[in-house]
């Protein structure tokens, strides 16, 4: 019976379960009319392409699919991808259509308000069209979850959208147009008392969220998200810290001082304030932001200013820390590196100022999966235990200050998708190793001293899309290995010392668009059919040794848009007409061997917008049908051409053109001139032959206009001040004549004058009068007279002043003094007179390196206070000197062209035009003046002075011995003065003196010996009556004294005892009574003879007297 009674009880039970279970999933088809809402909201979309990449945060393009193709009436729509419905009653409460690939906008009047009783509705990250939030939002009364995030909603946020008082969650995150109303804003937050997330664009209200806003009296609040404007940042909103469960917090656009009681949010898990870099966080704060908060997995401050040192031991919760761009200082100790095991991603990139030493033991972190301290100065080497970070995907070293080697073990990252070392100091060869990272993507190594050849073991890389061994020193061929690379779409070697022929296995890379196999020595032919490389966009091969004739290829694959082969050896074109390629935009084929007349085959090339053929025997015949009706840029230089191209007649959007250095002869033709080439910002028609007066261009936007080394002539018409936007005019080594227009002095992007070698007359023009941007003005090799124009004085970035060879009258222009960044004063050959007087400013020719006031009329003394104000010729301790610069006065181009500063000095005695100017070269040259007195001793300091001329002055006493201090000097010269006493034998210590003149001085005594001085001839010492040894034949002294480099003083003494020692007392008085028998006698021949004409003339030929300068030539020779 109680079995009975047992058995009947659970099957009772059993049946109702079952009823229970049958009732609760009984399968409730959706409601038709909501069915038909949202097959009517599916039609009112389109369907981007499945290519559109709108989920651009997510890993893989995979999250990225159009969820309502699946849609149609055969199927429940509860069953429709992104649709939930209720279980009870089949009603459509969820809505999920993110990443959709959704374009178009809701109507107001959407079916999609026909959904009463949808709960959750989210459309993130789609394509809306900048169009409005519809003010219907408000009738989705139940709605508890609303994401309109990253869809591109533009407009008002509407009123209605504070009735949705439900709301738990609202994302409108990145709706950067979206505008809030203060007062909806204010009326949302009040209603809105159960919101956990909150994810908004504060737009114009931002400065409007004070300490009591509603928005800090949201107390379930657990997650915020407030973005602003970055063009119009508001301060720190301060009343955060008062939402105490916080547990997610990201603020972006926002400036100011971070506040400390942002520590009082003790239970955030992340902290996201990334981007903001007028926000600033004290070291205090930062510091407990690290180590303090117990919950924090994820802290994001990248671009937010913290200047400090970085804690050394972190949370153990940590997992993200992102510390980019934060301008973090000092020196990491080793043990920072022991990073807790539960880190998961470390960035540190960009703080330049973080220093510290890779450690050379590790803690293996087996959960490190990304480590960024790119752009640091961290340095060390890569040992052994870099490989037990088994976990990394991500290891970027680029541009820090790592050496050694690549170790073995970087094999056992076998994780590993990118792996980035470039802009380093590593060495020695690849190990074979790396052919276990067979996960890797991207392999950059770029810029560093890699050596050997490449590993084979790179074949099994199959996921490889980048590699990019560039600037390095690998050698021998390039081996075949790349034919397994079926993924690769990026491949640079370029920069390295490859001396093989094209690679046979780069034709089958199915998916390349970017080649640079550059500046190697690659040889041979290219192949004639590269049938697979159907992608390709970009190739340079320039700079290499390649021959033969350029396949058609080169100009026909379906999708190449640039295409680099100058610098090799190529001697022609693929004889076959070339079909029209449309995407073809860029064709460099300069410094080849290419000759005849313009090339047939490229002529059909006509959406060509760069075409380079420059440094090529070419021609182009007047008849020859060119059309190039797209071209911006053309490279013509250094060719055949003996006119100016006709087919130019039908360009109208040239932006660059340079024909320099042809044989272009003749005036230049009005058709040129009169060209209506608005786009036309370069020109270049130097080192031609044209003649006649300049015409007026009509080039408006004209930036640079090089006309050098030409038979130009006339004066210079009023019209050249209508370019009113050039930066650079040069119209050096012509033959211009009369004045030079005023208005050029009111040009205010002009940067750069170049008027040398022509024969322009009268006062310099009143340069920077009405304008401040004048960098270089270099007028050397003309007649202009007068002074030099005090308008200069508004110059404030000039850095070279070439006003030499002139016939300018003036004294010492000082107060040049002023402009701080002059670099280069040259005053030489000129009328200039009287002394050389400082500038009263504090600062005066701080950066000044060349100094030359040579062949002038200057007197008085040396100037050694103005000589202790060139900051710029005295090497600081750690100043890098290693790496030789030029001056460039052109920077700020929008196209690729320079002007490198030039100058002509006396160097080692010789006239040498230097057509560019190192950085480091510094030079006083007062040469062919009237200075006198002392050389003085303060030139000592200038110890990274380079040349120093005081010949040709009337300069006295010894030379200073500390002049030997200066030990970078070159060359020195001193001589044609009167320069007494002996050779100082500190002057041997300038070890890299290479030029020494001395000659035509009073100095005596023995010319010391050693290093340089062992190097020098006679005429280093010659009209030094009184000195001896070698070079010169007069030995010192009865003994041999070749040998000895300087006799000490205790030999000179012994020496002159030696002399004294012949004469007696008796020899003394016949000398005395001699002597004044003369005198009695030649007294008394004078008193009766008044002064004979011949006594006078012996005696005053004894004295010295100034020498007068020649006179200087009356005509210059052109170069």
């Amino acid at each position: 019976m109680g079995r009975f009674f047992f058995f009947y009880s659970f099957l009772c039970f059993v049946l109702l379960i079952s009823g229970c279970f049958s009732s609760s999933f009984e399968h409730h088809l959706c409601s038709p009319t909501e069915a038909s809402a949202l097959l009517q909201y599916k039609q009112s979309f389109q369907n981007m392409s499945e290519e559109y990449y709108s989920c651009w945060d997510y890993e893989s393009r995979h999250y990225d699919y159009p969820k309502t193709k699946s849609w149609n009436e055969s199927r429940d729509c509860c069953s429709w991808d992104g649709v939930t419905c209720d279980l009870l009653n089949g009603h459509v409460i969820g809505l999920d259509l993110s990443c959709s690939l959704l374009r178009g906008s809701i109507h107001p009047n959407s079916s999609l308000f026909q959904l009463h009783h949808l709960q959750t509705l989210n459309l993130a990250y789609n394509d809306f069209n900048w169009s409005s939030i519809p003010h219907n939002i408000g009738r989705l009364m139940n709605l508890r979850h609303l994401n309109l995030s990253h869809s591109y909603f533009d407009g008002k946020i509407p009123t209605e959208i504070a009735y949705l008082s439900n709301l738990v969650s609202l994302d409108l995150s990145d709706g950067y147009e979206l505008q809030f109303d203060e007062r909806t804003f204010e009326t949302m937050l009040h209603n809105f008392t159960n919101l956990e997330l909150l994810a908004l664009p504060l737009g114009d209200i931002s400065s409007s969220i004070h300490p009591n806003s509603r928005l800090f009296q949201l107390h379930h609040l657990h997650t915020l998200n407030l973005h602003n404007n970055f063009f119009y940042p508001s301060s720190f909103p301060n009343g955060i810290s008062r939402l105490r469960n916080l547990r997610h917090l990201k603020l972006s656009g926002f400036d100011g001082k971070i506040p400390t009681e942002i520590s009082y949010l003790s239970n955030l898990v992340s902290l996201d304030l990334s981007y903001d870099y007028e926000l600033q966080l004290d070291e205090r704060t930062f510091k407990a932001l690290l180590q303090n908060f117990t919950n924090l997995e994820l802290l994001s401050l990248s671009g937010v200013s913290i200047s400090s040192p970085i804690p050394v031991n972190i949370s153990s919760s940590l997992r993200y820390v992102d510390l980019e761009y934060t301008n973090l200082l000092g020196v990491l100790p080793e043990s920072f590196f022991l990073l807790p095991n539960s880190l998961e991603t470390l960035r540190l990139s960009g703080n330049d100022l973080l220093k510290g030493v890779f450690p050379k033991t590790h803690r293996s972190n087996t959960l490190l999966m990304e480590l960024d301290i790119s752009g640091t100065g961290i340095s060390g080497e890569l040992l052994h235990s870099i490989g037990t970070f088994s976990s990394l995907n991500i290891l970027n070293l680029q541009e820090c200050q790592f050496s050694g080697s690549i170790p073995d073990s970087i094999g056992n990252l076998t994780q590993i998708t990118e792996l980035i070392l470039s802009n380093n100091h590593f060495t020695g060869n690849i190990p074979d190793s790396i052919g276990n990272l067979t996960q890797i993507r991207e392999w950059i190594l770029s810029n560093n001293h890699f050596t050997g050849h490449i590993p084979s073991t790179i074949s099994k890389l199959k996921h490889l899309t980048r590699l990019d061994l560039s600037d390095n020193a690998f050698s021998g061929e390039i081996p075949d290995v790349f034919s397994n690379l079926q993924e690769l779409r990026t491949l640079y070697i370029s920069d390295n010392s490859f001396i093989s022929s094209f690679p046979a296995s780069i034709l089958s890379l199915t998916q390349l668009d970017t080649l640079d196999l550059s500046s190697n020595s690659l040889s041979g032919p290219l192949p004639s059919n590269p049938s697979m490389l159907q992608k390709l966009i970009f190739v340079d091969l320039s700079y290499n040794s390649l021959n033969g004739t350029i396949p058609s290829w080169v100009f026909s694959l379906p999708l190449l848009s640039s295409v680099s082969l100058q610098h090799n050896r190529f001697r022609g074109l693929a004889d076959e007409v070339i079909k029209t390629n449309p995407t073809l935009k860029e064709l460099h084929l300069s410094n080849n061997q290419l000759s005849g007349s313009f090339p047939q085959s490229l002529v059909n090339l006509t959406n060509l917008e760069t075409l380079g053929i420059s440094s090529n025997n070419i021609t182009i015949d007047e008849g020859m049908n060119i059309t190039f009706l797209s071209l911006s840029s053309l490279f013509l230089s250094s060719c055949e051409l003996k006119d100016f191209p006709h087919f130019l007649r039908n360009v109208k959007t040239l932006v660059y053109l340079d024909i320099s250095n042809n044989k272009i002869c003749g005036q230049i033709p009005n058709w040129f001139s009169g060209m209506r080439w608005d786009s036309l910002q370069f020109l270049n028609l130097s080192h031609n032959s044209l003649t006649g007066h300049l015409p007026q261009f009509r080039y408006d936007n004209l930036q640079y206009l090089d006309l050098k080394f030409n038979y130009l002539q006339g004066p210079l018409a009023l019209s050249i001040c209508n370019m009113r936007k050039l930066i650079l005019l040069d119209l050096s080594h012509n033959y211009f004549s009369d004045s030079v227009p005023h208005c050029l002095g009111s040009m205010a992007s002009l940067t750069v004058l170049d008027l040398r070698r022509n024969n322009f007359t009268g006062s310099l023009p009143p340069l920077c009068a009405q304008s401040t941007s004048l960098s270089t003005i270099v007028v050397n090799g003309n007649r202009f007279e007068g002074p030099v124009p005090v308008s200069l004085l508004n110059c404030n970035g000039l850095q070279v002043l070439d006003v030499g060879n002139n016939a300018i009258n003036d004294t010492f222009p000082a107060w040049l003094g002023t402009l701080q960044e002059l670099q280069v004063l040259i005053l030489k050959s000129n009328k200039f007179h009287g002394p050389i007087s400082t500038c009263q400013t504090k600062f005066c020719f701080p950066k000044l390196r060349i100094f030359d006031l040579s062949r002038n009329d200057f007197s008085g003394s040396l100037p050694a206070k103005v000589f202790g104000n060139f900051k710029a010729m005295i090497k600081l301790d750690d100043q890098d000197t290693r790496e030789i610069r030029y001056m460039e006065s052109v920077r700020n181009m929008s196209f690729d062209a320079s002007y490198e500063d030039s100058v002509s000095l006396v160097i080692k005695g010789q006239d040498i035009e230097l057509q560019r100017i190192s950085t480091i070269m510094t030079t006083i040259d007062l040469s062919s003046n009237h200075f006198e007195g002392v050389i003085p001793k303060t030139l000592k300091d200038l110890n990274s002075l380079w040349l120093l001329n005081l010949s040709h002055n009337n300069l006295i006493g010894d030379i200073p011995m500390e002049l030997g201090q200066l030990n970078t000097l070159e060359a020195l010269d001193l001589s044609w003065n009167r320069l007494t006493g002996k050779i100082p034998k500190e002057l041997t210590r300038m070890n890299f003196l290479a030029f020494l003149n001395l000659s035509q001085n009073h100095l005596v005594g023995p010319i010391p010996h050693g290093l340089q001085f062992n190097t020098f001839e006679n005429d280093s010492y010659g009209g030094n009556l009184d000195l001896c040894g070698l070079p010169l034949s007069k030995q010192c002294g009865t003994s041999d004294s070749s040998h000895v480099p300087q006799p000490l003083e205790s030999e000179e003494d012994e020496s002159n005892s030696y002399f004294f020692s012949g004469f007696t007392w008796e020899s003394v008085v016949i000398g005395y009574s001699f002597g004044l028998v003369v005198g009695i006698v030649m007294w008394s021949l004078m008193f009766k003879y008044r002064k004979p004409k011949w006594f006078v003339e012996f005696f005053d030929g004894l004295m010295p007297h100034k020498r007068r300068r020649p006179k200087k030539r009356a005509q210059r020779r052109r170069t």
